[in-house]
């Protein structure tokens, strides 16, 4: 008598890499997505390059200020932008409801989400980074420091950005609002986190509510890496404070975690 051998068991890592592969796939299917967040930044920085080129400070061009912002927006987009507008439309789909009922576990779903997120944002961040090198003279960071500067602050940013955005996507009720939700949301974040103006610049009461969030933070800490050291005097804590961007972007880490384990929902309303 024969017996089957029965299929080898998949590891976690196989599980996560297949979901994070069919994200991406997915993710890449849609030219609508791809255009706007891979080219959107793009497109953002000839714009205002174009318009704006004179000097904020000594030695420091408003594009290459911009152009920090423009990173940290990125990274932004793909994670809470993307995740919040399409994580609803696959619960308004069933999408998730049907994932929930099938032997895989509920985290290869998320670790598949992040693994696009990571993919996706290191690709946009190269190609912003190409361009504005090519284009707009933009000088790399020179140091070792400065790049692990670079490095802990995107990581802390994209993550707590990630965990925010699968939070934020239970405030949509069906897939079309999804958009009409985090859209706005990240237009202000924008215009409020000295993305598109100085940031001291703006009003008191608007510099306090940017603080609150991650954007400001990610925008600051990513200053401190490619413009001069002078210019932390003009920040408003009179430095690049680098302890408080990686106090406030690690406790949204936190915050965004408990939000994800407390507001999730797999299924619509209307599906119980």
């Amino acid at each position: 008598m024969t017996t089957v051998a029965s299929p080898p068991l998949v590891g976690p890592v196989r599980l996560a890499l297949r979901q994070g592969g069919l994200e991406l796939r997915q993710f890449l299917r849609s030219r609508e997505s791809v255009v706007f967040t891979m080219g959107f930044p793009v497109i953002m920085i000839l714009i205002f390059a174009a318009i704006f080129n004179d000097e904020i400070a000594p030695a420091v061009s408003y594009t290459q200020y911009f152009i920090t912002g423009m990173i940290a927006t990125g990274l932004m987009t793909v994670s809470f932008q993307n995740l919040g507008i399409w994580i609803p439309i696959e619960r308004d789909r069933g999408v998730l409801k049907r994932l929930r009922g099938t032997p895989m576990p509920k985290w290869v779903y998320f670790a598949g989400k992040v693994i696009m997120v990571v993919v996706i944002g290191i690709a946009e961040t190269a190609l912003l980074l190409a361009v504005s090198v090519a284009l707009f003279d933009l000088r790399l960071p020179g140091t070792l420091g400065k790049w692990l500067t670079f490095g802990w602050v995107s990581v802390l940013g994209i993550a707590a950005c990630t965990l925010c955005g699968i939070a934020f996507s239970s405030l949509a009720r069906t897939a079309r609002s999804g958009s009409a939700v985090v859209t706005p949301v990240a237009l202000v974040l924008q215009f409020i986190s000295g993305v598109f103006f100085v940031f001291t610049s703006l009003p008191g009461w608007m510099q306090q509510v940017a603080a609150i969030f991650p954007l400001k933070w990610m925008c600051q800490g990513l200053r401190s890496v490619f413009l001069p050291e002078s210019f932390g005097a003009q920040e408003p804590g009179g430095s690049f404070e680098l302890g408080r961007v990686a106090l406030v972007l690690a406790a949204w880490c936190v915050i965004g975690l408990v939000l994800c384990l407390t507001t999730f929902r797999w299924t619509t309303k209307r599906d119980g």
